[in-house]
């Protein structure tokens, strides 16, 4: 059995995972941890993830073709560690090592990420990447059947019957952009700054084929919605993209599609963070009664 994925459990592995690739874990800074454990290293310029899902082999795998890929195209992108062998399977996880972009987070602007997308939309993937097909509704599903009985049966049953309704209005919406290649979890969260100002995009696990609009989404529905992006800012966005999703019939779909999704993903934390503990029930419960999303805090 794996470890319960904590920063504990998640720390020792790095320290494993740092020895077997000829690197010092010592003082390494954990970023982030939720899908993934992310550790800046402070003796070279190297961040370490560590995969929550322990069958994130194939989907690492991926993940660092992906890189590779969009480094011979000289796409503003992470890029992997060249001379270290991976993605590795490391005490039950899954580990990959990236070029650590700079020692202070700095997110890029929205028009930024907008360019970005609008150019990784126009190339061409080799069909040797192997990207699968965007199932939303397969990850919602197991999302579902994952949860812990830290989370209620009235939730749980609630968001079950919510992910059946949405299935069927998903069902019927008809999509306007081309199908092709998408980031899959396109925010501003993820696009950074590297060390020379140019904005760049991370987190590189989720690249799919699917209708484009879900790389747009998420800026929408954190600017309609949660209000985590002004007026102005939005509007670089659509501006610099060329399309505005929240003109688009099926964009409510859309939004609630993913805003379940993340209180899923949410879930899955409660036991492992206090914050998630605190956030999934006002999210379930703002879902349920149709109340404002205003106070949902970003992860």
């Amino acid at each position: 059995m794996t470890a319960e994925f904590t920063a504990e459990s998640a720390g020792a592995v790095l320290g494993e995972a740092c020895r077997s690739a000829g690197l010092d874990p010592t003082g390494a800074e954990l970023l982030r941890l939720g899908s993934n454990a992310v550790y800046r290293l402070s003796t070279a310029p190297v961040v370490v993830r560590i995969a929550r899902d322990t069958d994130a082999l194939d989907e690492m795998t991926r993940a660092v073709g992906v890189a590779r890929w969009l480094e011979t195209e000289d796409f503003p992108a992470t890029r992997v560690l060249g001379d270290v062998e991976q993605p590795a399977v490391i005490g039950g996880r899954v580990v990959t090592y990236w070029v650590n972009l700079q020692d202070e987070v700095e997110y890029a602007r929205l028009d930024e990420l907008a360019d970005l997308l609008k150019r990784l939309h126009w190339l061409e993937e080799p069909k040797s990447l192997g990207l699968p097909h965007y199932d939303p509704f397969g990850k919602v599903w197991d999302s579902l059947r994952g949860l812990g009985s830290a989370v209620s049966d009235g939730d749980r049953s609630f968001l079950e019957e919510r992910a059946g309704e949405l299935n069927k209005a998903y069902d019927r919406l008809d999509f306007v952009l081309p199908f092709g290649m998408i980031h899959g979890d396109a925010n501003v969260g993820n696009c950074l700054r590297d060390r020379t100002g140019r904005a760049v995009l991370i987190d590189l696990d989720g690249f799919a084929l699917a209708p484009r609009e879900w790389d747009l989404v998420l800026t929408s529905l954190y600017y309609e919605r949660f209000g985590w992006h002004t007026r102005t800012e939005y509007e670089s966005f659509v501006h610099h993209y060329g399309f505005d999703l929240m003109n688009w019939p099926g964009y409510p779909v859309l939004a609630d599609v993913r805003e379940l999704m993340m209180t899923l993903w949410l879930g899955h934390q409660v036991t492992t963070n206090s914050r998630a503990a605190e956030e999934f029930p006002r999210r379930v419960d703002s879902i349920r009664t149709g109340g404002s999303r205003k106070d949902w805090q970003p992860y």
